[in-house]
């Protein structure tokens, strides 16, 4: 007898995995929320918007890319769920953006309730760090399109700033300084370079390297960290210009969108240590410096470009909130291009 069950979908399974991760949800409720008792929709109370003067609603959507390969490799999920928060809400965080709200999205091919839960219990934990709401989602069913183990996660997230608060470009001027704020590994980003690498060396996510504490599968997926919260304190303080969130394209391609035409950023590699992950990734592979530096994070997942009165103090905020930071180089006239001397 044809049956949606026959057919590779589980429906089944896809309600016992709502069951398992409301509690993990329900962590990153704010007070703003509004439950919408048929599930079809999140609701959001936007009378909260009534303290501004001119809000702004800032999104942004991103995925997790080829890491959740190597998470499903090592049956390890939960860190690709923080992964995602990384990439969608510290981008609204460099606008100046305080984040609201995130919904998910999740395709496999089998539901298996507790890897689904796991997967949004991440989503949900790294919501509660970033200071947003966690308030709808959909898992999808694709037999016959995905193998039972594969799965892809998606995201979008929601925020307000004020219309004349807005960070960016136009608040930058020579003079300035940039400061670092370290990654907590690669990331997000290039880990179709890094499966490459280990499809064509002798490295597997098992070797355990001399220099790193985890085999290299752990090391690899390491969650992002999430800076949302720390750029909002930093902004606070007061002479922030713009942030740039380090993805993919490396640390220069980044910070040069968040300059002006008629300025560059002079930055200095001997300000920092380049962690020894990212060392072992481009000996081992073989990779030339040009193609690590508009590959990998290396080490900088946030950047910030702030007054030069305001920065040391800067430094000290982002130190005292367990996030190393330190003066990466400076605003220089220019053509709007940064460069690593």
């Amino acid at each position: 007898m044809t049956s949606y069950e026959a057919a590779g979908v589980d429906i089944a399974a896809g309600e016992r995995a709502v069951e398992l991760m409301k509690s993990r949800v329900a962590r990153s409720r704010r007070p703003e929320v509004v439950d919408d008792v048929s599930g079809f929709a999140g609701l959001f109370d936007a009378s909260a918007f009534l303290k501004y003067r001119r809000p702004l609603l800032a999104t942004s959507t991103d995925g997790v890319g080829t890491k959740v390969d190597l998470a499903r490799r090592l049956g390890i999920y939960d860190t690709v769920g923080h992964d995602l928060v990384g990439m969608v809400i510290d981008d609204l965080a460099v606008c100046g953006a305080e984040p609201l709200f995130m919904t998910d999205y999740i395709a496999c091919g089998k539901v298996v309730p507790e890897r689904v839960a796991d997967i949004v219990g991440g989503i949900a934990d790294a919501c509660a760090l970033a200071g947003c709401a966690l308030i709808g989602g959909e898992t999808a069913e694709h037999p016959g399109l995905l193998e039972p183990d594969e799965f892809d996660i998606a995201g979008a997230g929601t925020g307000v700033v004020e219309a004349d608060e807005i960070l960016g470009p136009d608040r930058v001027r020579p003079g300035d300084v940039v400061i670092g704020m370290a990654s907590s590994g690669v990331h997000s980003n290039g880990y179709s370079l890094v499966r490459h690498i280990l499809a064509t060396t002798d490295l597997t996510l098992e070797t355990q390297l001399a220099d790193l504490k985890r085999p290299l599968g752990e090391e690899l997926l390491t969650p992002t960290r999430i800076y949302a919260k720390d750029c909002l304190a930093l902004r606070d303080a007061g002479g922030v210009r713009a942030f740039a969130h380090i993805t993919g394209g490396g640390l220069a391609a980044n910070l040069a969108r968040s300059l002006p035409p008629t300025a560059d950023a002079l930055l200095q590699r001997s300000s920092w240590d380049v962690p020894q992950l990212f060392k072992a990734l481009a000996a081992y592979g073989r990779v030339p410096q040009a193609e690590m530096d508009r590959t990998f994070n290396l080490g900088v997942g946030m950047a910030a470009i702030v007054a030069p009165e305001a920065a040391d103090a800067a430094v000290r905020l982002l130190c005292e909130r367990d996030v190393p930071a330190w003066i990466l180089g400076e605003i220089i006239e220019g053509a709007g291009q940064a460069n690593l001397a």
